[in-house]
């Protein structure tokens, strides 16, 4: 039986307003009520102390001993300070990376250690520690370079006296907390200012300014974006810090209540359908964050916050994770989202078993790897979670669910593959919605196309990462803007930042051979491209393949370009076909045709150059091999059908 699904605009907004005012975790518990709720500091234990030695012997010995193999490779480890002149080179050269290779260096070894000091607990590590923890102290930012202000006051160095909090100085609060939990009683042994320095330094540089000042990651934006992943993230530091280190109940409550009004402020406007606009790779530090703040909640109030697993858009919010699956290793990766995320097993199998489904849970099986000692660079706390759940966890069935449509409603995204639960055959996947998301690139009506899971046309994604990127400039990076995407340029325009460039007249429909979605990308142009509609419809045939069907009307037609973006050599073989070299790592070769009317355009193909700085990301992610093809309308008119179809050879 088909069904059909279409989508107006009205509902939409009808949507957002409904979920505005749920407020789901602010709305629970007055500030006097909460405390309450939450079991004291003094008594809270959310994993066993150090001296429980039958509760950590409960903890899986083969992550402990890793982590201590790694940490007696740390015992001669030099802390370094972070000269000034690193943080500088963020306003004179855009590099960021240097001065964040020292910064999370530091805290990774700190973080080892102190695993390793947990399972020894004879004091080996403790020196080490106590340096590690008065070096980052002594820190004059525990943030990062990149996100200082850009403003002539800063010009590339904190301003001490205005201690703001970004994700890394949460981060740091994080690490320094958890110290203080574990070996509060040793560092005491050697000095009583170590854990007055520990709290001291997070008290002025994290609880005083997210209780007293505004950040702009805490709410939307002027032009009414919606918080992304930085809000989630930044709470999930910040309630661990406060949790642990607060000794005052009245303060630790009052900084838990404005917490969870911080993150109704990121779920409230949310999509119902759980779609991250931020991708899959951002997709573990924001709807993952957000349950890394309900599973602690839970903790330190004898699951008191136990309801929001129940709430239907917390729920799609963690199945988007395997919803936006492509293949074992790609995923999608609209805006700035990498194609190859790394997935964090263990949390997404905890949320999963939260919200009882199973798909998710087998999901995050799948992705179990033997420990090898490494705690990364970020949410430091899931470790320690991690090492009380692995009896089940390697016990757990593994599986990748990989559905046969999904639509995303809200978030105006759809992927349909040739068959479910495997990756065997085409994938095809699009997006509406506006150019004012998180990570925005300008990109409304791209679709990708993948082949037994591996990419045929792709969407390139982001590079690497300078001051560029999060500038007024950063629409002069060729993968953010709209011709670097499969989409087209008109009359020589191409699309516009900002929200009120958006998708229209959006629709989709499935039965059992064929998967179809349409958009009208016209508005995401600005004027002067002359623009009355341009009605794109992007189906999925099964077992034959994917045709892209553009119906366009014009206010004038000087010239149209139709971009094609794939990391394989191209070549014409005879007019009407453009063949796609197609040769995935480890995979069979393979010869694919996009088919066109060669009375309507000529396509030519183009090696991008990879030669900036930002470039480098790209590399890292496809080697040098992104190509461009341009299909040029021969006689351009105002009002034109245009197809392509893509197909094995």
């Amino acid at each position: 039986m088909k069904k059909i699904v279409f989508l107006a605009i009205a509902s939409l907004v009808c949507l957002s307003i409904f979920a505005q005012g749920q407020n789901l975790l602010s709305g629970k518990f007055t500030k006097e009520t909460l405390q309450n709720v939450l079991i004291p500091q003094a008594e809270w234990a959310p994993f066993p102390r150090r001296d429980d030695r039958a509760g950590w012997a409960k903890a899986d010995q083969a992550m402990m001993k890793a982590y201590v193999k790694t940490a007696e490779t740390y015992l001669t480890y030099q802390w370094p300070y972070v000269p000034a002149t690193k943080s500088l080179l963020i306003e004179r050269t855009g590099d960021r990376d240097q001065y964040q290779a020292v910064s999370f260096q530091k805290r990774e070894v700190l973080g080892t250690l102190l695993l390793a000091e947990i399972y020894e607990n004879k004091g080996r590590f403790v020196d080490q520690i106590i340096d590690g923890v008065w070096s980052i102290c002594e820190e004059s930012f525990w943030g990062v370079s990149a996100h200082l202000p850009k403003s002539k006051e800063y010009a590339g160095l904190m301003d001490v006296s205005k201690p703001f909090v970004d994700l890394f100085a949460a981060e740091t609060a994080t690490y320094l907390a958890w110290v203080d939990y574990y070996l509060g009683d040793k560092l005491d042994a050697v000095s009583p200012q170590i854990r007055k320095r520990i709290y001291t330094e997070t008290n002025y540089r994290i609880f005083q300014p997210l209780m007293t000042k505004p950040h702009g990651w805490m709410t939307k934006t002027a032009a009414g974006r919606a918080p992304n992943n930085w809000n989630p993230w930044i709470c999930s530091n910040w309630l661990n810090a406060v949790l642990l280190l607060e000794k005052d109940d009245d303060k630790r409550a009052a900084s838990v209540h404005k917490l969870l009004t911080v993150l109704d402020e990121f779920l409230n406007p949310y999509p119902q359908d759980g779609g991250c606009d931020e991708g899959p790779s951002y997709w573990g530090a924001a709807a993952a964050s957000l349950y890394d703040n309900i599973a602690m909640l839970n903790t330190a109030s004898n699951d008191a916050f136990q309801y929001v697993y129940a709430d239907e858009k917390f729920r799609n919010m963690g199945r988007f994770i395997y919803r936006a699956q492509i293949s074992e290793k790609y995923f999608l990766n609209f805006a700035d989202a990498d194609p190859q995320p790394a997935m964090a097993a263990t949390m997404i199998y905890r949320y999963g078993k939260a919200i009882n489904d199973p798909d998710m849970m087998k999901f995050g099986a799948f992705y179990r790897k033997p420990e090898a000692g490494e705690i990364g660079r970020f949410h430091y706390f899931r470790h320690f979670y991690a090492l009380f759940m692995q009896d089940e966890f390697q016990q757990a069935q593994q599986g990748l669910p990989l559905p046969k449509n999904v639509w995303l409603p809200d978030l105006q995204v759809f992927a349909a593959r040739d068959q479910a639960g495997t990756t065997d055959g085409f994938y095809v996947a699009a997006k509406g919605g506006h150019n004012d998301e998180s990570h925005n690139h300008n990109d409304i009506g791209n679709y990708v196309v993948y082949y037994n899971g591996q990419p045929l046309l792709i969407d390139v994604g982001r590079g690497t990462y300078t001051a560029k990127t999060f500038s007024a400039q950063r629409y002069e990076i060729w993968y953010n803007c709209s011709d670097y995407h499969n989409l087209p340029t008109v009359n020589g325009v191409n699309q516009l930042p900002g929200m009120a460039f958006n998708a229209t007249n959006i629709s989709y429909k499935e039965d059992n051979m064929t998967t179809q979605f349409g958009v009208d990308i016209a508005q995401a142009y600005p004027k002067e491209a002359g623009l009355k509609s341009w009605q794109r419809t992007i189906q999925l045939t099964r077992g034959k393949g994917v045709q892209v069907q553009d119906v366009i009307s014009l206010n004038q037609a000087s010239s149209l370009t139709q971009h094609l973006m794939t990391c394989y050599p191209a070549e014409i073989s005879k007019p009407g076909e453009l063949i796609i070299h197609y040769a995935p790592k480890g995979g069979v070769a393979k010869k694919f045709v996009v088919k066109y009317n060669p009375k309507q355009m000529q396509p030519t193909v183009e090696k991008v150059k990879l030669e900036a700085p930002e470039d480098r990301g790209i590399v890292t992610k496809w080697g040098d091999t992104i190509y461009r093809i341009n299909f040029q309308l021969l006689t351009p008119k105002l009002a034109d059908k245009l197809l392509f179809e893509v197909a094995a050879k």
